[in-house]
């Protein structure tokens, strides 16, 4: 793919954000309005629908992107890690917002102060603040995506070989499997582990900004993913391309080739 001239990560983006898409996506941006101080930055509606088609939400340094499910894009409900300056003040607004709680604030021995809440559509948001110089770790962001699945040491190696992520931890519990691994993606995290009692699999939507959306889609393939669009380039600037893992997450692999909007 030939050089453009223009970053391949579009302005206030990272390599990677989380794209939830839910049924009642815009009641979701509401929620995470009151619940996160979250700010809309952009929303379209599919055409002759009130459906949003796309929407982009910014909590702290990192942006969410978001859309109604519909028959071709079914539901992947995320799982956030949501680091923020004060842990029970909005773990206190989620709830008031109408999230549910799945565990409430306490201190953890890796030096957080977390609870946990599922809001409205599904979608779980582990809020913390850790207890350091600073509210988030260093290489961390506000958001960062968190996938559960059944075989998280093959996912490791999946986006290893697929997307070339480095792994930053890997930590396995009593039977071997992974309670949490983290690996890095050009300039972003993203965690996983493997699913185990209420943490079931939650398949997950992921955008994923690249130099070469080419060259990265051809080595997921390689990599034992499945295509969902191939690379095209698309009216809002971005030359893109779809994959599958086989646990049913979906990565939408992007290079920034024009500035459109403004």
């Amino acid at each position: 793919m030939a050089s453009t001239g223009v970053k391949p990560i579009r302005e206030g983006f990272h390599t990677i954000t989380p794209y939830i898409i839910v049924p009642g996506a815009a009641g979701l941006i509401d929620f995470m309005k009151k619940a996160f101080d979250a700010t809309e930055m952009f929303r379209v509606a599919r055409p002759g629908t009130s459906l949003i088609m796309h929407a982009e939400v910014r909590i702290g340094d990192s942006m969410v992107e978001l859309a109604d499910a519909i028959e071709q894009y079914p539901p992947t409900p995320a799982s956030i890690h949501l680091y923020v300056k004060d842990v029970d003040r909005i773990y206190s607004q989620a709830m008031e917002a109408g999230a549910k709680s799945l565990h409430g604030v306490v201190n953890q021995p890796y030096g957080d102060r977390e609870g946990t809440v599922e809001d409205p559509t599904g979608t779980m948001w582990c809020i913390a603040t850790h207890l350091g110089v600073v509210h988030v770790p260093s290489g961390m962001r506000t958001v960062t995506p968190y996938l559960i699945v059944r075989g998280a040491d093959r996912l490791m190696d999946f986006v290893k070989n697929a997307f070339e992520g480095e792994q930053m931890e890997r930590h396995l519990g009593p039977e071997g499997t992974i309670v949490h691994g983290m690996m890095k993606i050009g300039d972003s995290m993203i965690e996983m582990s493997e699913a185990h009692g209420q943490w079931g699999p939650r398949p997950s939507t992921i955008h994923l900004y690249v130099p070469n959306t080419d060259e990265l889609y051809a080595r997921a393939l390689e990599a034992g993913a499945t295509s969902i669009q191939p690379p095209a380039d698309q009216p809002y600037g971005d030359r893109s391309a779809g994959v599958s893992d086989e646990f049913g997450n979906r990565w939408f692999v992007a290079t920034h080739i024009r500035d459109v909007r403004p």
